[in-house]
Formats: structure tokens, C-alpha cells, sequence
């Protein structure tokens, strides 16, 4: 391991850089204007005293922790290694549960605590892509999870319009203060009766769809994805 990856590796380097991370999320949350679409999709489930899986890729990531405006638990699945731990130390600060593990199928420690936290009726975001990629591409496990829990997936995203896009395996976005943003909630996904191949496939799907809305909808330059022509079924409100 050389000097750089053990000095990001180390625990303190890790809190001072999850502390400067929280307090930017804050800066662009205040300083920015937030709209919400598809918020009765999740506001359903929960009135039902439904749990679920709130899917988003890796990418966004960033300021995903203010869609979740509920008092009632949530946890995020974050990997072991380096990156996750500095996920975990930031989300934590942020008032979000740490399950360590990974949505690859071979993360099995992970999804059984995705599972036990989901069958106890709470909450579980994952990035199906994380936390090594390919990027955009749903691995096997967050299906794993949703089947066994019996538990439907929400495809979420956030788009804004003032972003920089760095050269990670994910194209990570980061978002510029004082700027537009839209948080979108696309319809559940119940994978009732389909295949795992199939399921994975319609929650890929749905997810690059939502992620492309949430882009348009925020005025984003489409140079990352390409904008759809048409909503997944949501309607609008604004924080």
C-alpha cells in the first residue's frame, strides 16, 4: 500500500475530511432552491407502514441524504473498504445508520443486514452500482435483498443544474452552491414473478430513467446522460 492510500486510509484524516464534506453538503443545501417530484410514491408506502429499498447510483450520492425528510430510522449500505468508510463517517454525521457490506451479490454479510433491518420494518438506501461499478450497472443484490425482505424498490435520483463531474470510476457529481436543484421519486418496483436477470434489468432501467429526468428537470447540460421525453409518473412540490 503506498504513503498516499495509507494517509487517506487513516481514521483521522478520514473524520477531518467527513467534518469539511458535511459542512459543504450543508453550504449547497441552504444556499440552493430544491424542488421534489414523486413524493407520493414514497409518502404511500409509508403511510402503509411499508419498508423499502431506496436505490440510487453512486454518482449522486452526494445529496441524497436530504430527500429522506422523515423522522422514522434509515440506514445506507456502505462498503468496508477505504471509500466506504469515509461514506460511513460522513452519512453518520448526517443523522443516516451505517449497514457495512456491499450490493454486489457476493456481499453476503451486507444483505443480511439489509434484510433484517428491512423485515424490522425500516428503511435501506443502496447504490447498486457501488462501490467499485461498472457504472450505472444494478449488481445482483439489491434484487436479492428486495425478494427476500419482500420489500418494493423506489428508484430515486437528484439532478441540478451547477455541477462538476470528477474522473472517478462514476463520473461523481459534485454540486455547486447557490444553485437549482430536483429530487425525484419514480414509481416502486415490486419484483413479484420475474426473473433475477429481469428483475435486475427493469430496475436499471427505471433507475437511468429517473437519474435522466431528475437531469432534465433541474436544467442540467445532458453531456452525462441524455434527457428522457417523458415522466415516470410523478407529480411536483417544493421544499
Amino acid at each position: 500500500m503506498t504513503m498516499k492510500k495509507r494517509l487517506l486510509g487513516s481514521a483521522a484524516v478520514q473524520t477531518l475530511a467527513a467534518w469539511l464534506i458535511v459542512g459543504y453538503i450543508r453550504l449547497v443545501r441552504a444556499t440552493s432552491r430544491w424542488d421534489y417530484v414523486g413524493l407520493e410514491h414514497l409518502d404511500a408506502l409509508r403511510a402503509d407502514g411499508r419498508a423499502l429499498i431506496a436505490c440510487f447510483w453512486h454518482q449522486r450520492i452526494l445529496m441524497m441524504r436530504y430527500l429522506w425528510r422523515e423522522a422514522t430510522p434509515f440506514s445506507v449500505l456502505a462498503s468496508p473498504h477505504r471509500d466506504g468508510r469515509l461514506l460511513a463517517r460522513t452519512v453518520q454525521r448526517l443523522g443516516v445508520r451505517i449497514l457495512l457490506g456491499s450490493s454486489h451479490r457476493a456481499g453476503a454479510t451486507g444483505l443480511r443486514a439489509v434484510i433484517r433491518t428491512l423485515e424490522a420494518g425500516d428503511c435501506v438506501g443502496i447504490t447498486p452500482d457501488g462501490p467499485r461499478g461498472p457504472r450505472r450497472r444494478v449488481q445482483g443484490g439489491v434484487v436479492a435483498a428486495a425478494r427476500a425482505a419482500r420489500v418494493p424498490i423506489l428508484p430515486m435520483a437528484v439532478g441540478v443544474r451547477r455541477r462538476l463531474v470528477l474522473g472517478t470510476w462514476d463520473r461523481f457529481l459534485v454540486a455547486l452552491p447557490f444553485n437549482r436543484g430536483v429530487y425525484v421519486i419514480g414509481a416502486p418496483i415490486e419484483l413479484d414473478g420475474a426473473s433475477p436477470e429481469s428483475a435486475r434489468r427493469l430496475v436499471e432501467e427505471r433507475l437511468n430513467e429517473t437519474t435522466r429526468y431528475a437531469d432534465r428537470l433541474a436544467g442540467a447540460d445532458p453531456a452525462e446522460s441524455d434527457p428522457v421525453e417523458t415522466a415516470p409518473g410523478a407529480t411536483h412540490a417544493r421544499a
